[in-house]
């Protein structure tokens, strides 16, 4: 995904380089600051992240939101429909995407809820306007809960002792989360995010003789990175 990200941008900054070059020699006329030309800052980088990102939901609404401002500049939509007709339907969205992640991706909450039960030990990280770690060095890992708000947290299991499917709920509000996970696993994610996203660095071959770590990442403004 980050290299699919890349080349895009690249593609898009040649485009740019491309038309300066031809205006400057005559070539061509194209005018690039046009009324509400500002606004393709908000929609390029949503347009490239349909295609990067493994959230789609925010890139889809700042895509929207985007092209909306760019019509009104243009005269075509009055700016006070934004708020009569966009914004309504950004709250939509948000709430049909938070019901769809409650009702279809919950195993994690229902896996930690099984390993609470049956007195296994979860940890719980909260990093408010500040740091956290938590490292579980030789440790057996049985799940965790990790909540971020304005704050870091970062939960390192290369060296945990795994043995058998776990999970971990990560919230990310305004604030980052970083689980490292070791080789051996597999993991699986489920994303819940608005303006915000969950990125897997190393991607690693799916095991299917091993362990499997479930990621339920529920994001905004925030982030949560698997490495």
């Amino acid at each position: 995904m980050k290299k699919i990200s890349k080349i895009l941008w690249g593609v898009a900054f040649i485009v740019a380089g491309v038309i300066f070059a031809l205006n400057a020699f005559g070539v061509t006329d194209i005018e690039l600051f046009f009324d509400g030309w500002w606004t393709l800052f908000i929609i390029i980088p949503c347009l490239i992240g349909l295609f990067s990102d493994r959230e789609k939901i925010g890139n889809i609404i700042g895509l929207a939101v985007g092209v909306f401002l760019l019509l009104c500049c243009q005269n075509v939509l009055d700016f006070d429909m934004l708020w009569k007709i966009a914004a309504p339907a950004i709250i939509v969205i948000i709430g049909v995407k938070l019901i769809f992640g409650a009702v279809f991706g919950d195993k994690a909450t229902k896996m930690l809820e099984s390993s609470k039960q049956s007195g296994e030990n979860i940890k719980t990280g909260c990093a408010t306007f500040s740091g956290q770690t938590l490292n579980f060095d030789g440790e057996r890992f049985s799940g965790a809960e990790l909540t971020a708000v304005f704050g870091g947290v970062k939960c390192d299991l290369r060296n945990a002792i795994i043995e058998k499917d776990c999970a971990i709920n990560a919230t990310a509000i305004f604030g980052g989360i970083d689980i490292y996970v070791p080789d051996y696993v597999n993991v699986k994610i489920n994303s819940n995010s608005i303006f915000g996203g969950v990125s897997e660095k190393n991607h690693r071959p799916q095991n299917p003789n091993a362990v499997t770590v479930y990621i339920n990442a529920t994001c905004m403004f925030g982030g949560v990175d698997i490495k």
